[in-house]
C-alpha cells in the first residue's frame, strides 16, 4: 500500500502504458460490511476482463496482466485497515494501490495511461494547506487536505529550541528545576521565557531556514500553531508569504495532528474562498477575450502547451476523444472509441505539470455551465 503525494501522482502521470487499468471503489472501513469491499473488487476485476478480452487479448493473458489485483481480493488481511476509499492502478511492470479518505464512485478505467482524475480533489489548490506546530520542545509540520492530515519530518527542520542553541547539560538543568512552570503551564518544564528573545528568535529563524526548501515552491496557506507572543515573533522572522494572519493560539504539544487540522480548517477556508472566487470573476471578465474558455476541443491543445493558469473541472465528469500532439488537434467523440482518452483528465494533469491550478469541484460551483473551463495565462 502506498501513500499518495504529489511525487506519486506524477509517478502515475509518467508511468502509465497501454494497456493501464486504474479502479476506483468505496470500501468500508470495519463490520460486517467490510467483507462487502473484496466482493465489489472481485465484480469490478470481471469487467475489466471483459474489456480486455473484446479488445483483443487472449482470456488467459487478461487473467495473468490482472493477477496482482486478483490477489488482494484473497487477501483477508488487506481488506481490514481501509479508508473511504481505494484506488488501484495497474499497467505493465507497474503496480499501485492507495487507501483515501475519499468516497469513489465505483470504475473501471481502461486505457493508454492511466485516469487520474478522481484523485484531483486531493491535491486541490483549494483543499491543501499546512500546520506549522511549534514550542520550544518539538517543530511539527503537518500537510492537510480537506480530507486528511500527515506529518512530514523534513531534513534541515530542527527539532526543538535546544538542538538549535545546544545549550549545556548544566544551563539545561537550571531551565528545567521542578519548581519552575512556563508558558506553557506545565509544571516541571522550561518555559519560553527562560530562554530570552534573542535566543527564541534564533530559534524560529531557524525553522523558518528549515522550512524553505520544502515551501519554495508551494503557495499553499501556512496556518501557525503555538503561544500567541511566538506567533508575533515567528512572523517578524517568517519568509514564506502565505503564512496566514490567524493561527491556532495554545500549547500545541498537547494536540494531536487530527485535533490541529480540525482548528486549522476554519482558518483557512477564508483564503479558499477568496482565491477561488477571485479566478471565477476573472473566468467571467476574459470571457470573450481569448483568455477563457469552456470548449474542451480548445484547452486541450493549450493545456498541453502549458497557457491554462486555471483550470475548473467538475468532480465525475468525464468527456472522451483523442489529441494529436503534433497537429495540436483535440476531438471528442460521443460515446468514446477504442484508442480514447478521458480529455477533461488530460486537460488537467497537463495544467498541473505546467504549474497551472485545477479545482476539481462541484457543479453548482463550476463558474460556466459547461464540466471544463479554462482561464489562460496568454
Amino acid at each position: 500500500m502506498n501513500e499518495l503525494s504529489k511525487d506519486e501522482l506524477r509517478l502515475l502521470i509518467e508511468k502509465g502504458k497501454a494497456p493501464s487499468l486504474s479502479i476506483y471503489l468505496p470500501t468500508h472501513k470495519a463490520g460486517a460490511e467490510v467483507q462487502q469491499n473484496a466482493i465489489r473488487l472481485k465484480n469490478l476485476l470481471k469487467e475489466a476482463e471483459e474489456r480486455l478480452v473484446s479488445g483483443g487479448r487472449r482470456a488467459v493473458e487478461a487473467e495473468k496482466f490482472l493477477e496482482p489485483v486478483q490477489a488482494l481480493v484473497r487477501n483477508n488481511p488487506f481488506w481490514r485497515q481501509q479508508s473511504s476509499g481505494l484506488a488501484l492502478f495497474l499497467c505493465p511492470d507497474f503496480f499501485r494501490t492507495y487507501r483515501l479518505p475519499v468516497d469513489f464512485l465505483p470504475s473501471v478505467i481502461l486505457a493508454d495511461r492511466f485516469n487520474v482524475k478522481p484523485l484531483l480533489p486531493l491535491f486541490n489548490v483549494e483543499g491543501r494547506f499546512c500546520v506549522l506546530a511549534l514550542s520550544q520542545k518539538d517543530v511539527r509540520l503537518l500537510e492537510c487536505s480537506r480530507y486528511a492530515v500527515k506529518e512530514a519530518r523534513l531534513e534541515g527542520l530542527p527539532r526543538n529550541i535546544d538542538e538549535v542553541l545546544k545549550y549545556d547539560v548544566f544551563e539545561k538543568q537550571l531551565r528545567t528545576r521542578p519548581a519552575m512552570t512556563g508558558a506553557t503551564g506545565q509544571k516541571g518544564s522550561s518555559s519560553w521565557t527562560d530562554y530570552g528573545k534573542e535566543n527564541i528568535l534564533r530559534y524560529l529563524q531557524q525553522v523558518d531556514k528549515g522550512l524553505k526548501p520544502y515551501l519554495k515552491e508551494e503557495r499553499a496557506p501556512l496556518v501557525f500553531a503555538g503561544v500567541d507572543y511566538i506567533f508575533a515573533m515567528y512572523r517578524e522572522a517568517n519568509a514564506y508569504p502565505y503564512l496566514l494572519e490567524s493561527a491556532i493560539i495554545g500549547n500545541p504539544d498537547q494536540m494531536s495532528a487530527e485535533e490541529l487540522h480540525a482548528l486549522a480548517l476554519p482558518i483557512v477556508e477564508p483564503w479558499f474562498r477568496k482565491e477561488q472566487e477571485e479566478a471565477r470573476v476573472r473566468y467571467r471578465q476574459s470571457i470573450g477575450t481569448g483568455l477563457a474558455s469552456n470548449n474542451l476541443e480548445e484547452i486541450v491543445p493549450a493545456a498541453h502547451h502549458g497557457r491554462v493558469g486555471y483550470l475548473f473541472v467538475e468532480v465525475g465528469q468525464e468527456k472522451w476523444g483523442t489529441f494529436n500532439a503534433q497537429t495540436g488537434k483535440a476531438v471528442l467523440h460521443n460515446g468514446g472509441k477504442k484508442g480514447d482518452e478521458d480529455l477533461i483528465d488530460f486537460a488537467a494533469i497537463q495544467t498541473l505539470g505546467a504549474g497551472g491550478k485545477v479545482y476539481a469541484i462541484e457543479r453548482e460551483r463550476m463558474p460556466d455551465k459547461e464540466p471544463v473551463a479554462a482561464l489562460f495565462r496568454y
